[in-house]
Order: C-alpha cells, then sequence, then structure tokens
C-alpha cells in the first residue's frame, strides 16, 4: 500500500472554496514539498504566498499549463467546465461529459507512461473548506491502487474520503448531493415561511424539526432564516457561503444529468426555476443560496448585535 505523496504540487483556481482548501494542503504537507499555484486574480496569488511562507516554498505561476510541466500532482477547483484545460485531480463541480472528456485527453498525453486523471468534487461549503472538514467523492474505484495515497493527500484537507467507483462517479455523487441539498433549503425555507405566518417562532420551529421527519442537515446548520442558527452565513445577511448563482448552476447540471440517462424528476425543474430567479434577484444574487428564503418572501426577524445590547430607541431597531 503506498501512502508516499509528491514532491511537487499544482493548485489551480483560489476562491470560495479553493483557497482555504489550498491554505490547509500547505499547512499539512512536509515543509520540503513545494507547491506551484495559479489563479487569474494576482492579488490572490501574492496574498497566498504571504500567508503560508511560514509552511513551505510555493511559487505563483503564469498559467494553468506551467503548473501542470512543475508539478507531479496537480488540483484544480474552478466554477465552471469550459475553464477546466490541463488537471489531474479535478475538485471542481461541472458536468460529467465535460469531466470524462478532459481524463480522456489527460490520459491520452503521454501514452508512453499515461497521467492519471480523478474528478474528485467536495461538499462541505467554506466552513468546511477552512477547518480541513470537508468530504470528497473521487472517481475511482476503491481497489484502484492510487487510492492509498488520494486518501492520504484528502485527509489533508478533508475528514470524509468516499472513492465512488470509477471516471465521472465523483461528480455523479455530488450532482445527486446538490440535487438533494437545494430542494431540501427550499422546501425548509417554504416550511418556516408556512409555520412562521402561522404564528410559530422560528427557533421554536427549528428545534421541532431537528427531532421529527423533517428534519435535514440544513435546518440544524444554516437555518435560512436569520438569527436561528447565529453562527451561520444566513444570519450574517447571508454574505459568503455558496452563492445562489453556483447553486442554479448546480441544479442545472443534475436535471441535464437526468435527462441523460431518463431519470425522472417531479421537483427538479421547479426547484431550478426557485434558484434561477433567485439568482437574478438584485436582493439575492451574489449571496448564500439558502437567500431563497428572502426570495420566497419569507419573513426576517430583526438581528442586534448582541441580545442584551439591542439598539435604543430611535435607532434602526424598533
Amino acid at each position: 500500500m503506498n501512502t508516499n505523496l509528491p514532491r511537487t504540487f499544482g493548485w489551480v483556481g483560489l476562491g470560495a472554496m479553493g483557497y482555504p482548501m489550498a491554505i490547509q494542503l500547505r499547512r499539512k504537507l512536509p515543509p520540503t514539498a513545494e507547491m506551484f499555484i495559479f489563479d487569474l486574480n494576482e492579488v490572490i496569488l501574492q496574498h497566498f504566498i504571504s500567508e503560508t511562507a511560514q509552511f513551505g516554498r510555493v511559487y505563483a505561476t503564469e498559467s494553468a499549463r506551467e503548473v501542470a510541466q512543475q508539478a507531479d500532482c496537480i488540483i484544480s477547483i474552478v466554477p465552471e467546465g469550459s475553464h477546466v484545460k490541463a488537471i489531474f485531480i479535478d475538485c471542481s463541480t461541472i458536468d460529467i461529459t465535460t469531466s470524462r472528456s478532459v481524463g480522456k485527453s489527460v490520459n491520452e498525453s503521454h501514452p508512453a507512461n499515461p497521467p492519471q486523471f480523478f474528478d474528485a468534487p467536495v461538499s462541505g461549503g467554506t466552513a468546511g473548506a477552512e477547518r480541513g472538514a470537508l468530504t470528497f467523492m473521487v472517481g475511482a474505484a476503491p481497489d484502484d491502487p492510487h487510492c492509498p495515497m488520494l486518501q492520504h493527500l484528502f485527509s489533508y484537507m478533508g475528514t470524509s474520503i468516499h472513492f465512488a467507483g470509477g471516471p465521472g462517479l465523483g461528480l455523479a455523487a455530488k450532482l445527486s448531493n446538490n440535487y438533494a441539498s437545494g430542494l431540501i433549503a427550499l422546501a425548509t425555507s417554504e416550511a418556516m415561511n408556512l409555520g412562521m405566518r402561522l404564528g410559530l417562532d422560528p427557533k421554536v420551529l427549528s428545534d421541532i424539526l431537528k427531532t421529527s421527519s423533517g428534519g435535514s442537515w440544513v435546518n440544524s446548520n444554516v437555518n435560512p432564516v436569520p438569527g436561528v442558527c447565529p453562527n451561520a452565513v444566513t444570519s450574517k445577511g447571508y454574505e459568503g457561503g455558496f452563492k445562489v448563482q453556483l447553486m442554479k448552476k448546480d441544479m442545472t447540471l443534475a436535471v441535464n444529468a437526468a435527462r441523460e440517462v431518463d431519470a425522472k424528476l417531479v421537483l427538479g425543474d421547479a426547484g431550478l426555476a426557485a434558484y434561477s430567479a433567485a439568482s437574478e434577484d438584485p436582493r439575492c444574487r451574489d449571496k448564500d443560496s439558502r437567500v431563497v428564503y428572502r426570495w420566497l418572501g419569507g419573513i426576517e426577524p430583526t438581528l442586534y448585535p448582541t441580545i442584551s445590547s439591542p439598539p435604543e430607541r430611535g435607532s434602526d431597531g424598533n
């Protein structure tokens, strides 16, 4: 069982997810390991180098191609399939056809010694990335000889690593997960709005859901109603988190994938329509996807900086 890691690593894509994931990797790699990074934002590149200088050598490059030329193991996480060019481990959420096409091209790039390509999308959001607590869904069979090394590598950034069975199946798991997650968030938003309009306190309703059949990870960790989960992005103006436009993109990918394999969806089109509309709403665009609660017209309780110090009468409060 070979768990030895390469000596040089490449990283393409330092966005909301990629940046904290790459930080976790650089912190936990041996100091002797070298890291080559690329992002379209040059400021981000320099900030990353400054933040990780104490952990080992990091070099900014001018292109993804240069990363590929310098590194033995490359990880990429970019927003869309059209952005994926030359990579070996791809953590992006893109369509399965593009992923398999890229994998085939990578494998054929050196016939004598074919490079290996793995789709390995993640779940856990920016908070999970910052804590090194992501779930990895890897497009490889459990008996693939590269799995021990991948398990070792991904353990630097995540706590749950699943080998889904083969090329593209990591993405199949990711699209299925995000389809369910998006619809659960929408259903939770509708249920919270319904219960509150019927007279229920949002925290009371959330607590009831937690111990009832309507409970979910969304309700317990990122309840869409501001104030129910005080430390969640939903209580911070929906700033940060998983943008509503990205949920629209993932729902689109899932619905399209379902059509390709003739999987009947009853809720898919309605869910996609909701996230599409929310992503175009100026009150919701660029905010966490649970802002769909706002798009629904949900009641948003007034939040104070601290419970013991409400604003004075005559200020922005009541």
